[in-house]
């Protein structure tokens, strides 16, 4: 009876112990994969790519917010054109309407797109048109940067913003100007693209760095198992096709795009000096330096004083300016270390203790650089 309690006991340690390592196991993966991302996150394939498209239309119907003729002529010129194709002549005709905006349509062309394929365009106001609000944009063609048609825009414009106006006062919200039109747009030429031809593809990674296309690199060689991927540089791996992939090209980028890599990136600190945001990496690194912050403030109040002449005096009435200055050096400003760190939190606390705002913190971070002790990029917007 002893040595089946001692057996169950060492069974149900044993199964504890079990369980203690699958959850080690189970911590260590999800904070490995935290850190970690899949390829089609950090790199484009070669060719797989989206395409500009730019168009001149003109968005009809609008509710007395279209463009001014006599200040647009362009629209006028648009307007005249169109009806002319349109069998209707207005050459010698004084138009004076004002439900008629010139406007310039933007699109993305998806990557493999067939025709047919419906695309979103984006509408904005060209003119000196008010608002887009219930407008309908008329047929516009929609070009490449090689000057050839690929879609047809056409449809109401559906827009975010609204204007109001009264005699004495007018609100604006949003961009009444620009609006949208879903699935506006009609494909109407395919791009020559034949992704299973290809036997070498290049990765463009998104944040070009060695180290990354390296590990790129190898674990797609790792996933294939011989040496078919190369980094050529920062930015770029190239990709041979090989033998058990060839003819299928999409089973081996499906394959490549679900690949975990952990990317490396260099210490970096940016900053925005127009909104006082800062944004520092995990690999930024300070060695010890002792810093000073303190601010000059100078305040000046006006509060001028109006003396009246004594009584039955010939005197006028004058103002006498008196001016207050006040100096405030911020005498309790004290040096103040910063220990040598190793990592983003130890930094962010040491500059933190200071109690400073982000502004003079920019100050002080270039100052840091400058005196070497910052062992960081510094990219200031």
């Amino acid at each position: 009876m002893r040595n089946g309690k001692s057996e169950i006991l060492n069974y149900g340690r044993r199964l504890a112990g079990a369980f203690l390592v699958v959850i080690a196991a189970t911590v260590w993966t999800i904070a490995t994969a935290q850190a970690s991302s899949r390829i089609k996150d950090i790199a484009d394939f070669e060719g797989i790519r989206e395409n500009q498209l730019i168009g001149y239309g003109l968005v009809v119907g609008l509710n007395g917010t279209g463009d001014s003729l006599n200040n647009s002529p362009f629209t006028q010129q648009s307007l005249q054109a169109m009806l002319e194709r349109l069998g209707v002549n207005t050459r010698n005709v004084d138009l004076n309407t004002n439900t008629v905006a010139a406007v310039m349509v933007t699109a993305n062309l998806p990557p493999f797109s067939t025709q047919g394929t419906r695309i979103d365009v984006s509408v904005s106001a060209l003119g000196d048109a008010g608002s887009l609000q219930g407008g309908t944009l008329l047929v516009t063609p929609l070009v490449g940067a090689d000057g050839e048609v690929y879609a047809i825009a056409q449809g109401s414009v559906a827009i975010g913003g609204f204007s109001a106006q009264g005699e004495a006062a007018s609100i604006v919200r949003g961009v009444p100007t620009a609006g949208r039109i879903a699935n506006g747009g009609l494909v109407e030429r395919e791009l020559d693209f034949k992704l299973a031809s290809l036997t070498t593809l290049r990765l463009a990674l998104r944040n070009p760095d060695l180290t990354t296309a390296r590990r790129v690199a190898l674990s797609i060689n790792e996933l294939i198992g011989m040496p078919t991927a190369e980094p050529l540089d920062p930015a770029t791996v190239r990709l041979d096709l090989p033998q058990q992939y060839d003819g299928n090209i999409v089973d081996l980028l499906t394959d490549i795009e679900q690949l975990i890599v952990e990317p490396d990136l260099p210490a970096r600190v940016v900053i925005d000096e127009n909104s006082g945001i800062i944004v520092m990496g995990q690999d930024v690194k300070v060695s010890m330096v002792a810093v000073a912050q303190g601010n000059l403030t100078v305040t000046i109040a006006e509060t001028p004083e109006v003396v009246q002449p004594l009584p039955f005096a010939n005197g006028q009435t004058a103002v006498v300016p008196r001016t207050d200055l006040a100096i405030n050096d911020d005498p309790d400003a004290k040096l103040a270390i910063v220990p040598e760190t190793v990592t983003l939190k130890q930094l962010v606390d040491g500059l933190n203790a200071l109690g400073i705002g982000p502004r003079d913190m920019i100050s002080i971070l270039q100052a840091i650089k400058a005196s070497g002790a910052l062992q960081a990029e510094i990219e200031v917007l």
